[in-house]
């Protein structure tokens, strides 16, 4: 039977902890493997990181990028040629040349990693379906340029609905998708029912929003929110036989990556990919497809209205979406100062 809901997740009550009570943790038997080692035969292992060198070291399948990134490394030193070689590419076009070092990045990414690449649209288009088409179309015909096949990009677009629908015509020209800043199962069946390749669901953002919300330091990691959240989207895709990825992000400590181990993908950074370098314990799988499928998960029939009345009711997504897309928009600022003067240097 196919229903439609009026809460906006499928989230038990998530058990807090105090500072002076922290959680207890099951004590784990050591492996003579590290955890991102064993991690990897559970789950596809991305790196969340702009920084060339970073994704080097850890051999990461995958590799996402986003705004805040992409600023990060393009301060570093060791990047100023990049930067320097997409100003000249621009020649004097701010636009043109902002898209050139996103694909810049990308291209130099491309020949580490063996899988996708994940190139962000211009946050400041999270509500403009067309102009988020145009601004796919313009990075892949860039990565053409430079010989990088359009299968290994993902393009990285904010989960808003004008976002979902651009992901639908492009899928169907053969540009595959990342729908990011997902907070809701409202969200990510949105996504499922386009035929987007992959959704990022975040994790440490939802735990951060509960956090402040109940007035608590932090939850077990079982109960934590964001991994809930990922849990119940994983679980949905499986039961109904949805294809797109699920690729967990945002992660504030190993555990709750841990408590995701079995999902199709999950996107972590150097310094927690460096945390689970340095540990041994087990890693047990936890999300399991098969058992999925067996699962008792009420059907949702998403449409436009139920979309934004799931959202409406969910203050956690409502919120932390906005807010992702003001940060995300915030860096593009910033990067763009940067290339302002290097712009003006160059050619005035």
């Amino acid at each position: 039977m196919t229903t439609a809901v009026d809460k906006a997740s499928p989230l038990r009550k998530p058990q807090l902890v105090s500072a002076d009570q922290p959680a207890l943790k099951k004590q784990r038997t050591v492996s003579d493997v590290n955890q991102v080692d064993q991690l990897k035969q559970l789950t596809t292992v991305v790196a969340d990181t702009g920084d060339v060198n970073a994704i080097k070291k850890f051999s990461p399948q995958d590799a996402t990028t986003n705004p805040s990134l992409i600023y990060k490394a393009a301060v570093m030193p060791e990047y100023a040629s990049i930067v320097d070689d997409a100003v000249t590419y621009g020649k004097g076009d701010l636009s043109l040349t902002m898209d050139k070092l996103a694909v810049a990045f990308g291209t130099e990414i491309s020949k580490i990693v063996p899988g996708y690449v994940s190139t962000e649209v211009d946050a400041r288009l999270s509500f403009d379906t067309e102009g988020t088409i145009k601004k796919a179309r313009d990075l892949i015909k860039m990565y053409e340029e430079v010989g990088v096949s359009k299968d290994r990009i993902l393009i990285k677009i904010a989960a808003t609905w004008e976002g979902v629908q651009a992901a639908k015509q492009l899928e169907k020209e053969g540009i595959t998708c990342n729908l990011t800043l997902i907070f809701s199962i409202a969200q990510a069946i949105a996504c499922a029912e386009v035929g987007c390749t992959l959704i990022s669901p975040f994790v440490g953002r939802i735990m951060d929003w509960y956090k402040k919300a109940n007035g608590v330091d932090g939850f077990a990691p079982t109960e934590d929110p964001g991994v809930m959240s990922v849990t119940a989207i994983y679980n949905y895709y499986k039961k109904y036989g949805y294809k797109t990825i699920v690729m967990g992000a945002s992660f504030r400590n190993k555990e709750e990556i841990l408590e995701l181990a079995g999902c199709d993908r999950l996107t972590i950074s150097p310094a927690l990919l460096q945390e689970l370098t340095n540990a041994s314990s087990n890693v047990e799988q936890k999300l399991n497809a098969t058992k999925a499928v067996n699962m008792d998960i009420p059907k949702i029939d998403m449409s436009e209205s139920t979309f934004r009345w799931m959202m409406n009711e969910d203050a956690m997504a409502t919120e932390k979406l906005a807010e992702g897309i003001r940060g995300f928009a915030a860096d593009i600022v910033k990067l763009e100062d940067i290339v302002k003067s290097k712009i003006s240097a160059k050619f005035d």
